[in-house]
């Protein structure tokens, strides 16, 4: 494992001050260009997918039928990446307008954009990669550090989290009712109860949207645009569930013990998201269709800030770190992914966890 220099607590607060003031910086640039690329992406989304359905529904046969499956799933990529993940967060929020405020913004996606504000913007963008706080670690199913207390049910977690992939975006619909913790005894029935009723509504919508109202409007063609619809789905979940366990599942990802969050400071909470954090290299499009969270680093550090920001921010970013000794998690998408790979065959046997850069001594003198 890369292994970034241990800081005082004046250097993690230095650190911290530097990472403010290029925050603050683009706050102040925030304007007319920032709303008019989202209104693009908007656009982008609603006429790719108009273009699909209306490709899947002229036939079920090649080339029209592969064209009409690849923009809908372009159009649902983007949707829940570039404009919906990221509207969410508030980084449009300073336009004022109704439709892109992360307040109540709601997105092409089996999970209830309220569950996602909560489950990630909330706890996991707070309690990164800290153990018993981000449930988000290995989602409930999949063991990816030594430090998770190993069970038997992680023996066959290559299978667990093929299965994930493939329905991921029903993972993540459910992922907020903790069936995991209700199991336990760690979540009350009651509580449960309380969520059900808006997943089940959700999930009744996106299932009769796609597999029921599409399909047969297209009326002879009925199975042609159901099997577009699944596919495009698929398609979708696989980018993702690749995209979002690349962000913080690789080789040089780092875990927290609940300790860290003690007297924890500004500059503290940076370092903590620069080390459990991973970014992917490639080209324009790649950050694209990342929603670019293929800036994870930059999307922890500045959650708030418009994505479309963070690959000039990135330029800076990494040049505090290289200042300061803090290794910069980055590299391809095939290399990234399969550390991911690596850590999930890896870590369904027990393990012990390997020593760690020492983080928790800077913080504990802040």
């Amino acid at each position: 494992m890369a292994h970034s220099r241990t800081l005082s607590a004046e250097e993690t607060e230095a650190f911290g001050r530097e990472l403010d003031a290029l925050r603050n910086r683009h706050i102040a640039e925030l304007g007319e260009r920032d709303a008019r690329y989202i209104r693009r992406v908007r656009a982008s989304v609603r006429i790719s997918e108009l273009a699909g359905r209306l490709m899947l529904f002229a036939g079920f046969f090649p080339p029209t039928w592969i064209a009409g499956v690849l923009l809908l799933a372009f159009s649902k990529i983007v949707d829940n990446m570039e404009l919906g993940h990221n509207v969410m967060h508030g980084q449009y929020d300073f336009m004022n307008d109704p439709e892109f405020s992360g307040k109540t913004f709601e997105w092409d996606h089996s999970c209830t954009s309220d569950a996602w504000r909560h489950t990630h913007n909330y706890q996991h963008h707070t309690y990164t990669n800290v153990l018993g706080k981000d449930h988000d670690i290995g989602y409930g199913t999949v063991r990816v550090f030594p430090e998770q207390r190993w069970r038997a049910f992680y023996l066959l977690q290559p299978l667990w989290a093929l299965l994930q992939a493939v329905l991921f975006e029903y993972a993540i619909a459910i992922f907020d009712l903790k069936l995991d913790r209700y199991f336990k005894g760690k979540v009350s029935k009651a509580e449960l109860q309380a969520k059900l009723p808006a997943v089940k509504r959700k999930l009744w919508r996106k299932f009769i949207k796609d597999y029921v109202f599409f399909p047969l409007l297209a009326g002879p063609n009925f199975l042609g645009v159901l099997a577009g619809n699944a596919l495009a789905n698929l398609l979708r979940n696989l980018w993702t569930f690749a995209v979002i366990f690349c962000g913080h599942f690789t080789e040089h990802a780092e875990v927290f013990p609940a300790s860290v969050l003690k007297n924890e400071s500004r500059g503290a909470w940076y370092v903590r998201q620069l080390r459990g954090s991973s970014n992917l290299s490639g080209s324009w499009l790649l950050h694209f269709m990342t929603g670019n969270l293929s800036h994870q680093i930059e999307h922890h550090l500045f959650p708030d800030l418009p994505a479309r920001r963070y690959a000039s921010m990135a330029v800076e970013v990494k040049a505090i770190c290289q200042r300061y000794g803090q290794h910069y998690n980055t590299g391809s998408f095939a290399g990234q992914f399969f550390t991911v790979l690596v850590r999930i065959f890896r870590h369904a046997f027990p393990s012990k966890p390997a020593r760690q850069a020492a983080l928790q001594p800077a913080q504990a003198n802040v």
